[in-house]
């Protein structure tokens, strides 16, 4: 079991996207999943990536963060049972994101400290 702590920067699962350029809009959950809907700002070199228009400073894209097979979500606090955890967050922006531990994962931003036990999370894009 590791208990070393890997940015959000070396995941593989955030290649091409800028989480520090990101909102999180809401957070659900979904069959077991912890599910964290965001406006994700892409890289140039993310395979989904378009050019901004004038009028925009990046290319967002809305999209789902799953954590599949969650066991719990909450702030430091009292992260706890999934369904009663969530209903306290609130969107905002994100300041980062780590992975602490085998399946233990923190997400911070304007929301606060979000601890969350699932498997590795994954990207959804949403359709335009």
């Amino acid at each position: 079991m590791s208990s070393e702590t890997t940015d959000w920067t070396e995941l593989r699962e955030f290649k091409a996207v800028d989480l520090i350029r990101s909102f999180v809009l809401s957070w659900s959950t979904e069959a077991g999943s912890l599910l964290v809907d965001v406006d994700l700002c892409l890289c140039a070199d993310h395979a989904f990536y378009e050019e901004p228009r004038p009028s925009e400073k990046a290319c967002f894209r809305p999209a789902l963060i799953d954590f599949p097979h969650c066991e719990e979500a909450g702030d430091s606090a009292s992260a706890g049972h999934l369904a009663d955890s969530i209903r306290k967050l609130r969107p905002g922006k994100i300041s980062g994101l780590q992975r602490t531990g085998e399946g233990r994962y923190e997400i911070h931003g304007e929301f606060g400290t979000v601890v969350i036990r699932a498997e590795r999370p994954m990207i959804r894009l949403k359709s335009l």
